[in-house]
């Protein structure tokens, strides 16, 4: 006699979720949660802390697992900003731009991820198709400075003895960046561009409520021709992370976008350590000026001798 199926006996499927008997079962599959990085030296460390947090989507449903950095971090990322501030200042600027028009070039090739991270942030599709298109503008436009400010800004100056008098702008080192969270994307380009544009190092920390597109374009970094140490990027709270980058010794300016006045009283005690220069950057819109902001000027005295540039003297 043949043996029955007792009713308590388990139904095997296959891996499209169907019975033995072709039924269909419906089960509800847990996504992998992707784990976002900081990017410190051209590498993906996670926080020496440990911990993370959990941006939350437009629908309130966790996104990702963000590394919250700690002040070690923000250490370590200075210390690799400042060993690649020499070798960054002393490109060519047009070498300097042609890297920056590359990191443009594979930011229009990833623009489709950056605008679903941005909708996942909660931008509508074109909002977010909008802001990728205009930071990668913005982008190109500053690796075409990179050559051309020094012409524009730099001066001979009158002088009253047998003298030439230049003044050049050189790059003042390292530089710390701290987002808000106006958008991922734009702000963050509007205010790495201009500060390796002109030959400094960077020390980044990402807007808190909208990291993902910023670890995306460290993805991009890392990929690219620029050297390691030249962007540093860190994700975490805004309010653990600002006040050990603008107190660091070694932090030579220090660019906060949207400070509140409490914010400004920090900055502007804490800065004093070092003499370091605290910028409010104004707006995202391209200007060479965003440049010179950290920037420091030479002054190069020449003497000028008899018989030498038109008889010796003005």
């Amino acid at each position: 006699m043949a043996k029955t199926l007792s009713k308590s006996a388990p139904v095997k499927a296959d891996l499209n979720g169907h019975s033995a008997n072709g039924s269909a079962k419906k089960s509800e599959r847990i996504p992998v949660m992707k784990t976002y990085k900081i990017f410190i030296g051209g590498k993906f460390p996670r926080t020496e802390s440990g911990r993370y947090y959990q941006p939350k989507a437009a629908d309130g449903k966790p996104l990702a697992n963000v590394c919250r950095s700690s002040r070690k971090d923000v250490r370590d990322a200075v210390v690799a900003a400042r060993g690649a501030v020499g070798s960054w200042a002393g490109r060519s600027a047009f070498n300097r731009g042609q890297i920056l028009y590359r990191i443009g070039e594979m930011l229009e090739g990833r623009s489709a991820q950056f605008v679903h991270e941005l909708v996942l942030h909660g931008a509508a599709q074109k909002q977010a198709e909008a802001e990728v298109a205009a930071a990668i503008d913005l982008w190109i436009h500053y690796a075409g400075w990179c050559d051309k400010y020094q012409a524009l800004f730099s001066s001979v100056n009158p002088t009253n003895s047998s003298h030439f008098n230049f003044s050049v702008y050189e790059p003042t080192g390292v530089v710390g960046i701290q987002c808000a969270g106006s958008n991922g994307l734009l702000e963050l380009v509007s205010l790495i561009a201009p500060v390796i544009a002109g030959g400094n190092t960077c020390v980044v920390v990402a807007s808190e409520k909208h990291p993902l597109p910023a670890v995306t374009f460290t993805e991009v970094l890392a990929t690219s021709d620029l050297p390691g140490g030249v962007v540093n990027l860190m994700t975490g709270f805004r309010n653990e992370l600002l006040k050990p980058l603008v107190a660091h010794m070694d932090v030579n300016a220090v660019v906060v976008a949207d400070a509140s006045k409490e914010e400004r009283v920090i900055l502007e005690t804490e800065a004093t350590c070092n003499l370091k220069r605290v910028v409010y950057p104004k707006s995202e819109q391209a200007s060479p000026y965003a440049i010179l902001d950290t920037q420091e000027v030479k002054t190069t005295w020449h003497p000028i001798e008899r018989g030498q540039g038109g008889g010796g003297g003005y």
